[in-house]
């Protein structure tokens, strides 16, 4: 019996990777496709990507309604909220997706996804206390958006920099989450209206299918991460949010080596 054409045991696999992907989102604010990005081992990428990409938003919906009274009221978000950040974030995902169209993503993702190990590890690593902490202004982050955007439209992470960004800054965690949910929650929603509106086509039978078996399992385990969240200090926040970073990191090397055509030929090998 094939559910939306794959075996129930790839099915099982992939409720299994949303389900981590929607926790640990849940817990940090970002990484949702970080983790979910496994699921592109058993689904094409026209079909993975824009799955990913929708309930990467639903995520940041059930996080933000729990969250609410962490996030500042929109006439605040001008200078010191996400504004900044969605300004540049708009400017950058269109030329984050001609690079994707244009030149060699795979060098991009190597020098990226090296980038957030080394830097996971060395903040991981670093004694607590011993930092330094970077100014910013409101034309900082802009452009920090901007490269987030840009950085989004070729790897679909949109928020690794700003949340390096924040991390440099030493911002706690409410103030964190409270720039970095809205920053990616709108990017997912440019980008779905987007391929929406290019390839309408993408969102099939199939497509709808996955989300309806998908969904209500993502929603619940994102209110489990949302409440662990809530009992983090920002201490073991930012340790969270650094191992999640390198996990990203991780993906994006996996994927620079070009590592996912074999692991899918094994996969498919083996029956699932």
């Amino acid at each position: 019996m094939l559910l939306a054409g794959f075996p129930p045991l790839t099915i099982a696999l992939l409720v299994a990777i949303l389900a981590a992907s929607a926790l640990m989102s849940g817990l940090s604010g970002f990484g949702f496709s970080a983790i979910g990005a496994l699921c592109l081992i058993f689904l094409p990428p026209k079909l993975g990507v824009p799955l990913l990409m929708t309930l990467s938003a639903a995520n940041q919906i059930m996080s933000l309604r729990q969250l609410k009274a962490d996030m500042a009221p929109i006439k605040q978000w001008w200078p010191n909220g996400p504004a900044p950040y969605l300004l540049g974030g708009l400017i950058g995902v269109p030329i984050g997706l001609a690079i994707l169209s244009s030149l060699p993503t795979g060098d991009l993702m190597l020098v990226f996804g090296g980038f957030l190990v080394i830097y996971a590890g060395y903040s991981l690593a670093r004694p607590h206390g011993v930092h330094k902490t970077v100014g910013g202004g409101w034309l900082a982050s802009s452009l920090v958006g901007m490269s987030g955007g840009v950085i989004g439209g070729f790897t679909a992470f949109p928020g690794a920099a700003v949340v390096v960004w924040n991390g440099l800054r030493h911002v706690p965690k409410r103030e964190a989450r409270a720039i970095v949910q809205p920053y990616i929650f709108v990017l997912q929603l440019l980008s779905i209206s987007l391929l929406a509106l290019q390839k309408p086509e993408t969102f099939g039978p199939r497509y709808w299918l996955l989300v309806a078996i998908t969904v209500p399992v993502v929603l619940p385990c994102t209110l489990v991460g949302v409440r662990l969240y809530k009992q983090l200090s920002d201490v073991n926040f930012r340790r969270v949010t650094f191992i999640l970073l390198g996990v990203s990191g991780i993906g994006l090397l996996i994927k620079a080596a070009d590592t996912f055509p074999a692991v899918v030929h094994a996969m498919k090998t083996a029956g699932l």
